[in-house]
């Protein structure tokens, strides 16, 4: 009871200070809009409060970064924070045994039958944005055993428990109530959504209030058999590990599996038993570049992570703190070094179990930044600008030299090209997911961006699973990306991109962020915050980004706006006119600051730093 009692007084303090009741936080005054957590023992930010409780649960029962973490993804799936547990799961871990950084991918394939031609006849240009055709394989449940499996210290029954609690019943945040009552036209074409989101039906408002106990049976039945499986395996003898495996092998290979399949075909889906019993996690080797001296983790190519990664290699080569913070010399030049990193993810990257091989030794390459940092004109905004030639940096030739020359022509993605930002456009542009960061004293450090599933999911059959709607980001058309086409068992390129970062050989900043293209333009921008302008953790996630539209989305009808700029609505007068003068077709939003959470170690004082943007619910709990 007494951890508890602490735990909520935590609480208390922290929404005190929030509200601006409190005057000073470590005897500094409160110069952010929530204050930085501070931390001995562990640190459990994410999405939701509730969900941050469940990892500092969890905490509390002993477990370590890699146990919260899972508890905290698990809460969030039963949220519907946008997301869900159909959905995918990347993550990034360091492990202070071995001190090494591990990648895990957990992100599901495209299903049997999902060829170009398939979606073509039937009038497609991509794959769509809702429903059963737009699911890849589930993969979060898998991600979150392997990772609990390989480095968690607890049982499936302990870290899905608070997620149980949850699904027989939790008070329904506004956010997602008013997501379902949005959503409910696309949610009443599918009966087994239509059964769990919609409990008024007939009403005038047939999503559930705000606060209402929302109860999700069918998602308890099968969390309940996940455990059943563990434990019997447990009974007989079986390791924690094994029995962990064991309720996997029932969400991929038995009885979960065989109704997920039968539900998503019997509403025109495509994904089979075989599908599912063929999928499997992989423990990868992450990306990694330097940036003064700071070594900074990225996912594969299958994810746009390496995008921030080439964009700092091309920043490396300006006197960014000379600028000046947020000066329109600095926004012009990571606006432009960003377009030339993220034209490159838009022709080369994909998922590297297939061919062709992409170029990533070469598009990572110091000598290729350097090249294509020259391109930069700082007099006005480039909408030029495409994809380079990586191939001759690492000693081959471009197969693809034809497809360079027209790409981005008005026969493939014309971009848009009015002023303004439509609110469909933004909407998709943006789409969110959540964000998880652990960590612990004995070193654990795990950097999470789980998304899929979102509201208004097409749940599959009676297992209370939302589907995924990653299948969109794929192209039909290899004029467009010749390594995203879409091909059974193959994993679409992701917006997904957890970040960890290493300052002599230990962890610096564990820190992700939510809402699709702009995710790895905003933790760039949190991050040379950090680097390049002193600012502390919490003042990093609330200081007012700008994101570029320049580049394609990987939502919906994949479009772009050339010059397309957001701007923070406290952007002062001058800065908006000489940004308008160098062509720029800006808008502008009230925040514009993430949602980011972060953890920065303090290794002066061994401790932990919590940051948490003031943009959304996102909330973090130390100790």
């Amino acid at each position: 009871m007494k951890q508890v009692r602490l735990l909520l007084t935590g609480f208390a303090l922290f929404f005190s200070l929030v509200e601006g009741k409190g005057q000073a936080f470590n005897n500094l005054p409160v110069t952010t809009q929530k204050p930085p957590l501070h931390g001995k023992h562990w640190m459990a930010i994410t999405g939701k409060p509730l969900a941050a409780t469940a990892g500092a649960m969890t905490f509390t029962k002993g477990g370590n970064a890699i146990d919260a973490a899972c508890a905290m993804l698990a809460a969030t799936c039963t949220m519907w924070d946008v997301l869900s547990w159909g959905g995918e799961t990347q993550a990034l871990i360091y492990n202070p045994k071995t001190k090494k950084v591990i990648a895990i991918n957990a992100h599901g394939v495209a299903p049997t039958g999902a060829t170009p031609e398939f979606f073509t006849n039937k009038g497609m240009k991509y794959p769509p944005e809702y429903g059963p055709l737009a699911a890849v394989t589930p993969g979060t449940p898998g991600g979150l055993m392997t990772m609990l499996a390989e480095y968690g210290t607890m049982s499936l029954k302990e870290v899905l428990a608070p997620a149980m609690q949850m699904a027989a019943g939790y008070p329904i945040e506004a956010q997602t109530a008013n997501s379902i009552e949005k959503g409910k036209d696309l949610i009443k074409q599918w009966p087994y959504s239509k059964k769990v989101f919609l409990p008024h039906l007939g009403a005038s408002r047939e999503a559930p209030d705000a606060g209402e106990i929302f109860v999700q049976k069918d998602l308890l039945n099968t969390l309940t058999k996940l455990v059943n499986a563990e434990q019997q395996a447990l009974a007989k003898g079986k390791s924690r590990k094994d029995a962990i495996y064991a309720a996997n092998d029932l969400f991929y290979k038995g009885e979960i599996a065989k109704e997920f399949s039968r539900g998503c075909r019997e509403q025109g889906g495509l994904i089979t038993e075989e599908d599912l019993a063929n999928w499997k996690v992989k423990i990868e080797e992450p990306m990694m570049t330097t940036y003064r001296g700071i070594e900074v983790y990225k996912l594969q190519q299958w994810t746009q992570g390496p995008a921030m990664l080439q964009t700092l290699n091309i920043l490396e080569n300006f006197d960014l703190k000379s600028m000046g913070y947020n000066s329109t010399r600095y926004i012009h030049t990571l606006y432009q070094a960003m377009n030339l990193a993220f034209a490159d993810r838009d022709f080369y990257y994909g998922d590297p179990a297939f061919a062709p091989e992409e170029p990533m030794k070469g598009l990572l390459s110091k000598e290729y930044a350097k090249e294509r940092s020259k391109l930069i004109k700082f007099d006005m905004n480039d909408p030029k600008i495409g994809p380079g030639d990586p191939y001759p940096f690492e000693g081959k030739a471009n197969p693809y030299l034809d497809m360079l020359k027209n790409w981005g022509s008005a026969s493939l993605n014309a971009p848009k090209n009015n002023a303004t930002l439509d609110e469909k456009f933004q909407e998709s542009f943006t789409a969110g997911t959540t964000s998880i960061e652990a960590a612990d004293e004995e070193g654990w450090v795990v950097s999470v961006t789980p998304s899929g599933g979102w509201v208004p999911a097409c749940i599959a059959g009676n297992t209370g699973i939302g589907m995924s709607q990653r299948m969109q980001a794929f192209v039909l058309d290899p004029k467009e990306n010749p390594y995203n086409v879409v091909a059974p068992g193959k994993r679409p390129r992701v917006t997904l991109t957890p970040s960890l970062a290493l300052k002599n050989g230990k962890p610096y900043l564990a820190f992700a962020k939510q809402a699709g293209d702009e995710q790895d333009q905003l933790l760039l921008q949190f991050f040379l915050n950090m680097v390049e302008f002193d600012m502390t953790v919490q003042e990093s996630c609330e200081a007012p980004s700008f994101k570029t539209q320049q580049m394609y989305s990987s939502f919906g009808k994949h479009e772009r706006i050339n010059g397309g700029l957001t701007l923070n609505e406290a952007m002062p007068a001058w800065t908006r006119k000489e940004l308008g003068r160098m062509g720029y077709k800006i808008n502008y939003q009230e925040r514009t600051s993430g949602p980011i959470n972060a953890i920065y170690f303090d290794w002066t004082h061994n401790s932990f730093w919590g940051g948490s943007s003031n943009h959304g619910e996102d909330y973090g709990i130390g100790w």
